[in-house]
């Protein structure tokens, strides 16, 4: 049984994995966007996620813990000062995973982008967190798009079926 296993094996030994994942987390807060394989990119979403929550914290005790993931001084400051403020008010939900289209060209492995959402030049715009949402009325919308509400004396006025020609009972 496979009991308290966090991680997918990704043909490597644990320290190598740990080391690779490690390396990613660390390059995505620096370029908050990198380029992986699919399995890689998902295994990375969570260790970036809780990377994320720390920051979030900004806790002495949450930047030691970091700081034993992170492999760099200046990473661990763009995650307290940059990445953990712009996340504040965000629930979860910090990456993004963008399958690509083609595979990498060597062993056709299945490509992918993980980023950080909502940051300048990110792919695809983000939903905003539900603390920042305004609630948003049907015919408010429609006014902007420039439709109206149909009024009384512009409907259809209703035909009887006899009108029609249609048979009586």
């Amino acid at each position: 049984m496979k009991k308290r296993i966090k991680f997918r094996k990704l043909g490597r030994t644990s320290k190598h994995k740990w080391a690779m994942l490690r390396n990613m987390v660390t390059s995505l807060i620096y370029h908050e966007r990198i380029q992986t394989t699919v399995p890689k990119a998902k295994e990375l979403k969570y260790l970036a996620e809780e990377v994320i929550g720390l920051g979030k914290q900004g806790t002495i005790h949450a930047r030691q813990r970091a700081n034993e993931i992170l492999r760099e001084k200046p990473a661990l400051t763009k995650l307290f000062e940059i990445l953990g403020p712009r996340y504040k008010d965000r629930q979860g939900g910090y990456t993004r995973i963008l399958q690509l289209a083609r595979p990498r060209q060597g062993d056709k492995a299945p490509m992918a982008v993980i980023e950080y959402i909502d940051r300048p030049g990110e792919i695809r715009a983000a939903r905003p967190p539900k603390s920042r949402r305004t609630p948003v009325n049907l015919s408010e919308v429609l006014a902007c798009v420039g439709i109206r509400p149909i009024t009384e004396e512009q409907q259809p006025a209703k035909i009887s079926p006899t009108e029609l020609g249609g048979a009586s009972s």
